[in-house]
């Protein structure tokens, strides 16, 4: 018994992940997969394009600030088209994200550009323009859309994506939690419609 404790403090991360997806399994038996909220679908994945994470001429502690806890963006290199609820909508090209913004210590087992990628482009894009835009022949948006319809987007494409319900959930109610931090920024720089 004493060899098991000591394995699990010492593997204490794995620990938390392998209960996590046991939940996540029980509660996916318990409720099921592959149910359609949203009725999100693509006909291919965007393209993307890294882009640096500027660490030169920053000086040597920020340089590793920004190196330690500075997050990868990605921008979309081609128009991406996705459906919502029967409707075409469009992330143009030259959009700047993040991917899933995941905290730093978990991005080890949870990718920011991983299962929830679809959900976190939709979503950082809602954010940052407090809109979705449709795509017809000239580029129209919804109209304003408010923090939680994101959230939910971003929760219930990820649903149909991935099927992870506890996981996506549980990145949910962190957005619900601490998404307006975000959200205010995108305002008060003035991107919102």
């Amino acid at each position: 018994m004493d060899l098991i404790l000591d394995l699990a403090i010492t593997f204490w991360q794995w620990v938390i992940v392998g209960c996590i997806v046991l939940a996540g399994w029980v509660c996916t038996k318990l409720d099921g997969q592959g149910e359609e909220r949203v009725g999100f679908k693509y006909d291919e994945m965007p393209k993307m394009s890294p882009l640096p994470i500027e660490t030169a001429n920053k000086g040597f502690w920020k340089g590793v600030w920004l190196w330690l806890m500075g997050v990868r963006q990605w921008e979309i290199v081609e128009d991406w088209y996705f459906y919502l609820e029967g409707q075409q909508y469009v992330v143009p090209a030259g959009f700047q994200f993040d991917g899933a913004s995941v905290p730093k210590f978990l991005a080890t087992f949870l990718s920011p550009v991983g299962v929830l990628l679809m959900g976190g482009l939709v979503h950082d894009y809602a954010y940052k323009y407090a809109t979705l835009r449709k795509a017809t022949k000239k580029y129209s948006d919804i109209g304003p859309i408010t923090q939680q319809q994101a959230d939910v987007y971003f929760r219930d494409i990820c649903i149909e994506v991935n099927g992870f319900k506890v996981l996506n959930y549980l990145a949910y109610w962190s957005l619900r939690l601490a998404g307006f931090v975000a959200w205010n920024g995108h305002k008060k720089n003035g991107t919102h419609i």
